[in-house]
């Protein structure tokens, strides 16, 4: 985090690092940030007084995923999220508050599966999931009071609790997007308005809607963006100041850990609108705050089960699954505000090596907490182990109704943010992944990305430009800051430019249909030492995290006597057809890394990579294309404990070892779901 102060007071200037110019009339300049002094002439930009936003996200159903992202979409689609519809309480059709045929099924469990279904409906074109889409907006639309509030009424101590309808204001603008429905501008303003009128004492009281007020505050801007109504402004502020303040120094509202991964952005959001830098700084420090004693572990997240605990900071400790994708959702929103490429950073960590781990390959069943270090994956009650009272290790259908249902928004919203516009016209790549790109650029003109890569697991990223016809616009790209010596070229000639760790290529010319831009960016091994976790360490290779391979033993079990207590299946729900897993480790796990301190990281390391995976899934044990042969002993008294969790790591004092090493191989830590990530070290 050291590297992110000194862009903060110019995060919106673009600043030139370097430039040069090919025989092709190439203009190759490094920047720090994407130019914000254009005027977006294709997308909706920021409205003043708000500041411009450093990336705009094209409409839902322009970036459409190819290669391994397409297989996860589609397991996602044939899986939980696109047949959930079908299984979950929540989402019976009869008698349910959100389609007005009942009283029933009325809070965030509707809008938090709907954000993700209706997502990836528009983005795979599919017709059938469009309409069942359809289905519950057109009851939102007939819900809407004279008044101007919509969907179901909740009240809690004589106030209304406004939570599920923020949620739902999400999935409305997706819509919008798709269909350009007038009637989304037309509900929330309305809606908006009833909102401005309400008074204070009445606004934002609830536990989690006053925590999570930064989302109201993003719909705000996003209906201010379109209609330019000045009453909206003065609704942001009053959001602002109704919403619990995370703009403390030393401490957050709560620690609960999907409210913290959601809401540690909502300074950064009002930031846009106040221009106060502190506001802006609260961001980075609420992100740095919760990681200096709780985040010392890989994976981009922080051990706070569901909610963190002093003393309980070993990782062993996890996050939820609704954790992963609201962090995630948070990296995608602060990189378009700041254009600070960290945030891209960070949201490939967490999309890479924590997301995939908490469901099954399949997609039809999740569980609740992922830990960096999981060597068991049951459905006994750990707690206090973790701060839950249930069987929360299981892979199930029911995992927790939160998670099960708004699962389902990672996988899209990543997709949608690979390729975004720009304040002068142009398109970014920011995010990696394989993919295709419809966008407008210049002064309208039409053009297409395809971007062909199995990144995160190879090096080279080659990105061919389409427009509709010859068109002159900047391209910006990503450097990761994690290469070394990347490269560049268009059409198979080298760019002779510096490229710059962390900071954006933009190439400005006149391209024309099947101009090839190739990146190269060589992966190294690093690695992390967790200071304040026993000095343990972990492995990277370029974004990858590595774990150890455990042999993974599944045990298939009753989806209905090992679910959470809140589960709740509909009638005619058939669960056979959807079944849990408890999974143990079929080999060793509490292993030392044996590291030789006095050699390069390359000679105690060996990275092996393997044919690309038939079913093009990388997150499995088997079908990891990438492995690292290392050298480790048992740590023989680093054992289950008395909660059947994963030992905490070892002290040093406490440390008995095997007298031989032994060859193991380390995978991606994303492709494991019994996992040791964050080693203890055997010293030569």
């Amino acid at each position: 985090m050291k590297h992110l102060l000194p862009f903060l007071l110019f995060l919106c200037i673009a600043t030139s690092i370097s430039f040069a110019f090919s025989a092709d009339n190439i203009r190759a300049t490094v920047v720090s940030r994407p130019n914000t002094q254009s005027v977006a002439k294709n997308y909706i930009q920021n409205r003043t007084p708000l500041l411009p936003m450093n990336f705009i996200k094209l409409p839902v159903g322009s970036v459409r995923p190819r290669g391994w992202l397409s297989e996860v979409l589609n397991r996602q689609k044939d899986g939980l999220n696109g047949h959930l519809s079908e299984i979950s309480a929540w989402l019976d059709k009869k008698n349910n508050a959100w389609l007005g045929t009942g009283n029933d099924y009325g809070w965030e469990e509707v809008p938090y599966w709907l954000k993700g279904y209706g997502d990836m409906a528009y983005i795979l074109g599919d017709e059938k999931m469009i309409d069942e889409a359809k289905t519950w907006i057109e009851a939102v639309f007939k819900s809407q009071r004279p008044d101007g509030y919509f969907g179901p009424w909740i009240e809690k101590n004589g106030k209304p609790d406004l939570w599920g309808n923020m949620i739902m204001l999400r999935c409305l603008q997706s819509y919008y997007e798709y269909s350009g429905d007038r009637r989304v501008i037309d509900l929330m303003t309305k809606y908006f308005k009833w909102q401005l009128n309400l008074p204070d004492d009445r606004f934002l009281k609830d536990y989690w809607e006053n925590s999570r007020g930064g989302d109201n505050l993003l719909s705000v801007y996003w209906l201010y963006n379109i209609t330019g109504d000045k009453f909206l402004l003065e609704l942001a502020e009053k959001t602002h100041r109704n919403t619990a303040n995370w703009q403390q120094r030393s401490s957050l509202p709560n620690w609960h850990n999907v409210n913290i991964a959601q809401c540690f952005r909502e300074p950064a959001s009002y930031y846009m609108l106040s221009k106060d830098s502190s506001s802006l700084i609260a961001t980075y420090n609420d992100f740095r705050l919760i990681r200096n004693t709780f985040g010392q572990v890989p994976g981009g997240m922080f051990g706070a089960d569901e909610n963190a605990r002093m003393g309980y900071i070993d990782p062993r400790q996890g996050t939820e699954t609704c954790g992963f994708v609201e962090q995630m959702a948070s990296d995608e929103l602060l990189l378009m505000m700041t254009g600070d490429p960290f945030w891209a950073e960070h949201c490939e960590n967490v999309a890479f090596n924590s997301f995939p781990a908490s469901m099954m390959p399949d997609m039809k069943s999740l569980r609740y907490i992922t830990s960096p270090n999981q060597s068991i994956s049951d459905s006994k009650n750990h707690h206090p182990g973790i701060d839950n009272n249930g069987p929360f290790l299981a892979m199930n259908p029911f995992s927790s109704r939160c998670c099960q249902h708004n699962h389902g928004q990672g996988w899209p919203y990543y997709i949608e943010h690979l390729v975004m516009a720009t304040s002068d016209n142009g398109i970014a790549a920011a995010i990696f992944g394989a993919c295709t790109a419809s966008a407008k650029v210049s002064d309208g003109k039409s053009v297409e990305i395809v971007e062909d890569s199995n990144y995160p697991f190879e090096e080279s990223i080659c990105f061919t430009i389409n427009p509709s016809e010859k068109v002159s616009f900047p391209f910006y790209i990503r450097i990761p800051m994690w290469t070394e010596n990347p490269t560049v070229s268009v059409n198979g000639k080298s760019i002779a430019v510096k490229l710059l760790p962390g900071k954006y290529l933009c190439l400005e010319r006149e391209w024309k249909k099947g101009d090839r831009v190739v990146l190269e960016i060589p992966m190294k091994l690093t690695q992390s030492v967790w200071t304040v976790n026993q000095n343990s360490r972990s492995i990277h290779y370029g974004p990858l995290t590595f774990s150890l391979k455990i042999k993974e033993n599944y045990k298939q079990v009753s989806s209905t006597e090992t679910a959470i207590g809140d589960s709740k299946w509909q009638k005619n729900a058939d669960a056979a057809k959807w079944p849990s897993y408890e999974i143990y480790p079929g080999s060793d796990w509490n292993y030392a890394l044996v590291i030789d301190e006095t050699q390069p990281l390359e000679k105690n390391f060996e990275v092996v990579k393997k044919k690309w995976p038939s079913n093009n899934y990388p997150f499995t044990v088997d079908d990891a294309p990438i492995e690292i042969k290392a050298r480790g002993k048992k740590l023989l008294t680093w054992q289950i404990d008395q909660y059947g969790l994963t030992g905490e790591l070892p002290i040093p004092e406490n440390r008995k070892f095997a007298s031989d090493a032994e060859d193991i191989m380390l995978i991606p830590m994303g492709a494991a779901r019994l996992r040791i990530s964050a080693f203890p070290v055997y010293e030569k």
